[in-house]
This record gives C-alpha cells, sequence and structure tokens, in this order.
C-alpha cells in the first residue's frame, strides 16, 4: 500500500511539472509586451535645467541615512550580557546588567555600563550587533540625546 501511494504521488508531481513546463513554453513563445513599447518621458519645459537632473525618490527628508552617515548604532541591553559563556561585567565598577551596547562605523563593538564606564568588547561584533538588535526606530544628532532616549 505505502509503495503505491509513493507511485500515485510521484506521478501526480511529475504531471503537475510537465504542465507547468507547457505553460512556461507558451509564455516563451508569446511576445513580451514590454518588448516594442517605450515609456514616453515627458519633456522638459525649454530653457530649464530640470531635464539635467532627474528627480530623487524619494525626496531627501523622507530618507533614512546609510550606514556611512552616521558615527553608529546604540541598543540598550538590560539582562546580563554573556560572552563566551562568561558573564560580562565592567571593568571598573563591576556592574553585570543594564548595558548601552554601541556598534561603530569600523564595526567595533563598545560597551557602556549605568556609570558611565565604556570599553570595547573584543568578543562581539558588528555581525552580532545586527543579530540582537532591533530595526532602527530613532536617529539621534547626538550621543548625549541617544542615551537620554534610552534611559542612561
Amino acid at each position: 500500500m505505502y509503495f503505491r501511494r509513493r507511485a500515485r504521488a510521484d506521478r501526480e508531481f511529475r504531471e503537475a511539472q510537465q504542465e507547468g513546463f507547457a505553460v512556461l513554453q507558451r509564455l516563451a513563445q508569446e511576445p513580451s509586451p514590454f518588448g516594442s513599447a517605450q515609456a514616453e518621458v515627458p519633456a522638459a519645459p525649454a530653457g530649464s535645467d530640470a531635464a539635467a537632473h532627474a528627480p530623487d525618490f524619494p525626496p531627501a527628508d523622507l530618507r533614512a541615512p546609510s550606514r556611512q552617515d552616521v558615527d553608529g548604532f546604540m541598543m540598550r541591553w538590560v539582562q546580563p550580557l554573556v560572552i563566551d559563556g562568561q558573564v560580562r561585567t565592567c571593568p571598573q565598577c563591576g556592574d553585570y546588567r543594564d548595558w548601552i551596547v554601541f556598534c561603530m562605523r569600523d564595526d567595533s563593538v563598545w560597551l557602556r555600563c549605568r556609570a558611565g564606564h565604556e570599553t570595547k568588547e573584543p568578543g562581539l561584533d558588528a555581525a552580532w550587533y545586527n543579530r540582537n538588535s532591533g530595526p532602527v526606530d530613532r536617529y539621534h544628532p547626538t550621543l548625549e540625546e541617544g542615551l537620554r532616549h534610552l534611559g542612561h
């Protein structure tokens, strides 16, 4: 019984594959609706330089800054930070939770404890940051404003 069901399922799969291939063959033989028709570009008024510059889409005020436009990204990490099986503590004050994690433009990762001590973390990289951070929800013009937003 098992072999019959499998043979029937295989036969049905092959038939569906053949039908799909036949549809693709028919579509390949039809002329493309985009091949002969060209989109008409509206003519620019005489004397204007609008023809020389294409409009930006989306407008500059709606675009998010690129990674090269910002100095870094930051996120809050409330729980203890475990790296290679060890709980990371601040070398100056011994705090082990409530970090601000920075991912800098050069892909280095820095940690800042609640007391304001900052240290580079060689055990973390930009890939770790990208896996653990959420989407960027806000851009801040200064570091202090970003820290205030995150509660530090």
